[in-house]
């Protein structure tokens, strides 16, 4: 029994250090095209601004697939979440 456990909780911290971008993005509220690029990476230089918006509570896997995905879509970028943009 204590092996199952154990495996579960291994199974439960893999999957969800490995959310992808989109989902992290979704989960903490932010929405891609609300900025730029440059605006994104800013935030992602400064613990301030990242603890503001809960992203220094990621582990650094999840904070680079994050910002991956927020500069990647940001309002600005080659494909904006916003439609129309």
């Amino acid at each position: 029994m204590n092996l199952f456990k154990l495996l579960l909780l291994l199974f439960i911290t893999v999957t969800l250090s490995f959310a992808d971008g989109k989902d992290l993005a979704k989960s903490l509220k932010l929405d891609p095209s609300s900025k730029a690029i440059k605006q994104w990476e800013k935030i992602f230089e400064s613990s301030e601004k990242m603890g503001k918006m809960g992203i220094d509570k990621l582990s650094d896997a999840d904070k680079a697939e994050l910002k991956k995905y927020l500069t990647s879509h940001a309002a600005d970028s080659d494909h904006p979440a916003a439609a129309g943009i």
